[in-house]
């Protein structure tokens, strides 16, 4: 039945609990001392002593339908607690918060020898993988083999859950290992699990700290292609492309499969590296799986053979694609303009407007960078002003810092500087510095020193991190050497060449 609570002001409705009417000693419909405020009346003025249940109902509705002090009152003042009464608060902490009064709540309950059961535990469980309190969670752990759940299926997939969102996927996959009955709970929380631990691995890679995500890779039992996608581009992204390159090795050795992105991810580091040789096994291994058709992985191809100086692969492989998307001809154009081909570069821009493929801002980029390195005013004029007049966009400041480079360049060093007065954003280090750098070119010291003051007082704070830049001390330089398709990096000034130690497997 519905208990509704009357008071002058308005009808609160309390909670809701099954209780035959028999057992109830007042008249709900009329209860004149319930003040306007409940929260501070004595909660034993006007609850039921007996029977013994009705306190377990009122808990459970005290704190899923309203406030949660009012059943922690209640609970306090009962003389006589059984395990469904603790399980009610344990559960109630966990959805209602704080998660740490769950923990407190079951160290209270062991201390007065209140003999648990299978519903004790996934609660207290699931508040240690929330606090990342996994000494708690052993300890949990403990107490479920004690008592002799250990064949519990919920409270299993609990364990799993905590250990998997601790970091401790060997620990996880021994429990689940050892479980006699998995059902789609269990199966759900390994996956999720898994998943947890290669999203964090992805994560501390991001930032750097490439021994944690190492020690998390090493943990795992097994390894999925998605568990090696995710280590082997944490040390791609770091700059480590060597142990990139060592993992993918690795990776077929122990006859992984690999994916498209895996090969992205391997190509990249290649690139890097500038490993021609290398690069072409890698590409040969890409043919032999059927891939070439992939654009992302294509993408990358060119991009590689681009940075390693083959532009005529680079456009072998560009010819070989059967649909070539808006990247597909970025890609190619700043290839031919990394390598000085403006005019080629210029002709697949054409080629590419003709067949119907809309150009995007990177595509502006790849242009313009080709119209600065080849002296291409005119051109580059012609394709600026073609971003906002015919495809609506509006140039970002890599473009703007192009085309000031390119005027700069010619010597139209006060038309540069007209066009960062009427930039439509605020100009940042690289425009004013391509500026700077061809009053240099130039020798127009008197345009130097005007834009510099210019600088000082409109960017100081630029100005005072390039500072920080010139005094900070300077990181070693280093090059890579390809010997029988192994990598070696070496220091610059490393008199006995040792090789550069990094954070490998």
């Amino acid at each position: 039945m519905c208990i509704k609570i009357y008071t002058s002001a308005n009808i609160h409705l309390l909670f809701y609990v099954k209780i035959p009417p028999f057992h109830l000693p007042f008249n709900l419909l009329q209860f004149p001392n319930i003040p306007q405020t409940v929260t501070h009346y004595p909660l034993n003025n006007w609850l039921p002593q007996k029977p013994h249940n009705i306190h377990k109902d009122c808990i459970f509705s005290f704190f899923f339908v309203t406030r949660y002090e009012y059943a922690r009152k209640l609970f306090d003042q009962m003389s006589q607690r059984d395990v469904f009464v603790w399980n009610i608060l344990i559960r109630g902490y966990f959805i209602k918060g704080p998660c740490q009064e769950s923990i407190i709540i079951y160290k209270d309950l062991n201390f007065k020898g209140v003999l648990v059961d299978n519903y004790t535990f996934p609660f207290v469980l699931r508040s240690c993988s929330l606090l990342s309190a996994l000494r708690e969670g052993r300890e949990v752990h403990c107490s479920v083999v004690k008592h002799g759940f250990e064949s519990d299926v919920f409270v299993q997939s609990s364990l799993i859950s905590m250990y998997a969102q601790s970091g401790e996927t060997l620990d996880s996959e021994l429990v689940f290992d050892q479980m006699r009955v998995r059902n789609v709970v269990s199966w759900t929380a390994m996956i999720a699990g898994c998943s947890l631990v290669n999203a964090l691995i992805a994560f501390y890679g991001k930032c750097g700290l490439l021994d944690v995500a190492w020690s998390l890779f090493d943990q795992m039992k097994e390894h999925s292609v998605v568990s090696w996608n995710a280590i082997i581009t944490a040390y791609e992204q770091n700059d480590v492309g060597s142990s990139a390159i060592k993992l993918f090795h690795r990776m077929l050795d122990e006859g992984v499969e690999f994916d498209y992105i895996t090969v992205v991810t391997v190509i990249s580091a290649f690139a890097r590296l500038g490993a021609l040789d290398t690069e072409k096994w890698v590409h040969e291994l890409v043919k032999s799986k059927g891939l070439e058709c992939n654009v992302s992985l294509t993408n990358a191809l060119i991009d590689m053979y681009a940075k390693c100086e083959s532009i005529e692969s680079a456009r072998d492989v560009f010819y070989r694609l059967p649909n070539r998307t808006v990247v597909s001809w970025s890609s190619i154009i700043g290839a031919c303009a990394s390598h000085g081909r403006g005019r080629d570069a210029v002709e697949f821009f054409s080629r590419m407007k003709e067949e119907g493929i809309q150009p995007n801002s990177f595509t502006f980029t790849a242009v313009l960078t080709t119209c600065r390195h080849s002296g291409l005013v005119e051109e580059g004029r012609k394709h600026f002003e073609s971003m906002r007049t015919e495809y609506s966009i509006v140039p970002g400041m890599e473009q703007c810092a192009c085309m000031v480079d390119l005027l700069g360049r010619a010597g139209q060093l006060l038309e540069a500087y007209e066009f960062i007065e009427n930039m439509p954003i605020e100009p940042d280090a690289n425009v004013w510095g391509a500026l700077l750098g061809a009053c240099k070119i130039h020798g127009n010291l008197e345009m130097a020193e005007y834009v510099a003051d210019w600088y000082l007082i409109s960017i100081p704070r630029q100005l005072t991190f390039l500072l920080d830049e010139l005094e900070a001390e300077k990181i070693p330089g280093k090059s890579s050497v390809e010997i029988n398709r192994h990598i070696h990096t070496f220091l610059v000034g490393v008199k006995d060449l040792k090789l550069l130690k990094s954070s490998t497997p």
